[in-house]
């Protein structure tokens, strides 16, 4: 079937940051804007998702913004964007310090320009008006408890013992995810109690008496939420999918609830997160996803999810799990896919808003859409890589750019491989 002239109907060509202009109107007064991406390595994704999220932080007010990372990580990217007396004054190092496997996810050049323009922005405002960047992810068991650890000892000494007895209990595992999960099944052997012990009290000191208990409280969130993770993804099936996404709402929800009653927030995910599982066959398998929970929970008219999308070029992923990041050739998109109908109809670089009202073939048949990971084999295109999608059911908006290209990672640390993130997808 062609898709020409629904593809024609929809789409505006995109050339500049003016070109957004129907996606900025689209976007209204919603207080939650996710910017999806078909890979986490693809140097146009992150260049117009920054653009856009420069017009939203400039002329519609959002509050922060909050991305698929680590809260460690990305709290000292926060801490040099709002432009804190003890961070540094170019955020590259705080970039630069990313040690978790795929480093080039956040630690980049399109990132940090992205985060250098954010921090101008904010000089420009009093402090309690800055934008701020924050993590959503779940991983980060280990560095969530040295910040506890660290914090607790300058602001609530008499806590050290609770969060000493969840360090001590994770301590034999040697930091190694798998080998806790791993003794969770076979040997009966699991840290919940004294988590859920430290989560407990850090929560009741975390009333909006300022940042640092928030803080700890959500490294509190971060330990117990890995906790469940890993328990949950030595079983196998879907459930740790489910964990992880409903983590990253609970963070996000948490976050709108600490920057006030009319914060606004941007998000930057994969597509998987972002586009509305119920509208792929991940709903069908018994998974949820980002999207779908912030619609749910906000409604759908305080939430806009943008996906986006290429046909051919390059991209920077993983043969496997922690291997060496490389540059790998993205071929031209399966026939009959999204990518294939916008190749054959759109301009080389798009935006499409989706009509709320009437719905068009494209919007309303189920296609193949393109679904890249951190490890990334193209030769398994022809029966991979693909998520059936309903398009307008699973976005309100797609950025289309016909040929990408990789993107341009910052050099970093010696990577730490061993948080099996969503091993074998990677996404």
């Amino acid at each position: 079937m062609s898709y020409r002239d629904d593809v024609l109907a929809l789409s505006r060509p995109l050339a500049d940051a003016g070109d957004l202009d129907a996606l900025l109107d689209r976007v209204g007064e919603a207080r939650v804007v996710m910017l999806g991406e078909a890979s986490h390595g693809t140097h146009e994704f992150y260049h117009w998702r920054a653009r856009l999220t420069q017009r939203l932080i400039a002329e519609k007010g959002f509050s922060f913004v909050a991305v698929e990372g680590d809260w460690p990580d990305c709290d000292r990217i926060d801490r040099a964007v709002r432009c804190l007396p003890d961070a540094p004054d170019d955020p590259s190092a705080a970039l630069a310090a990313f040690e978790r496997w795929p480093t080039w996810m956040w630690a980049n050049e399109e990132v940090l320009d992205f985060c250098r323009w954010l921090r101008a922005h904010n000089l420009r405002h009093d402090p309690a008006e800055r934008v701020g960047f924050h993590g959503l992810d779940v991983y980060s068991l280990w560095e969530s408890l040295r910040e506890i650890l660290t914090y607790l000892r300058e602001h609530d000494p008499k806590q050290i013992p609770v969060a000493l007895a969840a360090y001590r209990c994770f301590e034999p595992y040697g930091e190694d995810a798998q080998r806790y999960a791993a003794a969770t099944r076979f040997a009966s052997e699991s840290c919940e109690n004294e988590v859920v012990d430290l989560l407990v009290r850090l929560r009741e000191r975390a009333a909006a008496d300022g940042s640092g208990r928030f803080e700890a409280w959500q490294n509190a969130e971060i330990v117990a939420g890995a906790e469940h993770y890993y328990r949950a993804m030595i079983g196998g099936g879907r459930q740790s999918w489910n964990v992880r996404d409903q983590h990253m709402d609970d963070t996000l929800d948490r976050l709108l609830t600490h920057y006030g009653p009319a914060a606004k927030v941007v998000v930057w995910a994969h597509n998987t997160h972002v586009g509305d599982a119920r509208a792929t066959d991940m709903a069908a398998a018994g998974e949820i996803n980002l999207g779908q929970l912030a619609r749910e929970r906000l409604g759908t008219d305080q939430v806009v999810l943008v996906g986006f999308g290429t046909h051919r070029g390059t991209v920077i992923a993983g043969d496997a799990w922690g291997a060496p990041m490389r540059e790998i050739p993205v071929p031209p998109a399966r026939s009959g896919s999204v990518e294939d109908a916008l190749h054959r109809g759109a301009p080389p670089a798009a935006v499409l808003t989706f009509p709320s009202g009437e719905r068009i073939d494209l919007l309303t048949d189920q296609l193949a859409h393109r679904a890249i990971g951190v490890v990334y084999h193209p030769q398994r295109e022809h029966w991979g890589n693909y998520v059936p999608t309903v398009l307008g059911a699973r976005y309100d908006a797609f950025l289309w750019l016909d040929e990408t290209t990789a993107l341009r990672p910052l050099p970093t640390r010696q990577v730490d491989a061993l948080e099996p993130e969503t091993y074998p997808t990677g996404r």
